[in-house]
């Protein structure tokens, strides 16, 4: 299916975190193992996000940090339902009626979000996220190391693999979102649950909610 003449952007990529849901999951899943841990792992997500330490860096210290359960995981995926960006799955359903192809691509934990993604309509192949194991007692037992979702800018090289149909639309808070921008034609940043002025002064454009998406891509 082909986009109809009229869209502005034929491929639309979505970051999950902070963008089409108002949280971030691990820093949500470190909030249960105390004020310390969560306050520790929150900087470091944030500090990622703006680009001041690499991803790369941090992934699996956050995650060591929580050790977060296979029922942890499922209630993010339930935290997640409930954080979702306002109009979110009717625009996205509208811009997919219009024939633009949508991607999640998000450093996130897939299992978390693979619920969420369906909600709004998305198979699974159109889901790229981070796998993260667990033992036979539902214990964490580690996540994929391999995945370029991990590092701060393995988005780029993703999208690429995809072989999106051109013009190509990337939306995202953070910096390691603002890292697809050489894969696409065009980055927008999202501030609809938080503005990152470096992301922003990078990004062709501005938008602070799905209503203002829509209207980017379906002018």
């Amino acid at each position: 299916m082909t986009a109809r003449p009229h869209a502005r952007f034929a491929s639309v990529v979505l970051d999950v975190d902070s963008t089409i849901a108002g949280i971030e999951g691990i820093d949500w899943l470190a909030q249960r193992r105390g004020p310390e841990v969560a306050a520790d792992v929150a900087s470091l997500t944030d500090r990622a996000m703006k680009g001041e330490i690499p991803l790369d860096a941090v992934y699996g210290e956050r995650l060591a940090r929580i050790r977060p359960t296979r029922d942890e995981v499922g209630m993010l995926a339930a935290a997640y339902r409930e954080a979702i960006a306002p109009g979110a799955v009717d625009v996205v359903a509208r811009l997919r009626l219009a024939g633009v192809r949508v991607a999640l691509v998000s450093g996130g934990l897939r299992e978390a979000i693979q619920p969420l993604a369906l909600h709004l309509g998305c198979v699974d192949d159109a889901l790229h996220a981070v796998r993260v194991r667990f033992d036979e007692h539902g214990e964490y037992a580690g996540y994929d190391e391999a995945s370029p979702l991990a590092t701060q800018a393995g988005k780029a090289a993703v999208v690429r693999a995809l072989a999106l149909p051109s013009p190509a639309l990337a939306v995202g808070d953070g910096a390691t979102d603002l890292a697809m921008r050489p894969a696409v034609d065009a980055f927008a940043a999202y501030v609809g649950f938080v503005r990152r002025a470096p992301v922003v002064a990078s990004a062709d454009f501005e938008i602070d909610s799905f209503a203002r998406l829509e209207a980017l891509v379906l002018p």
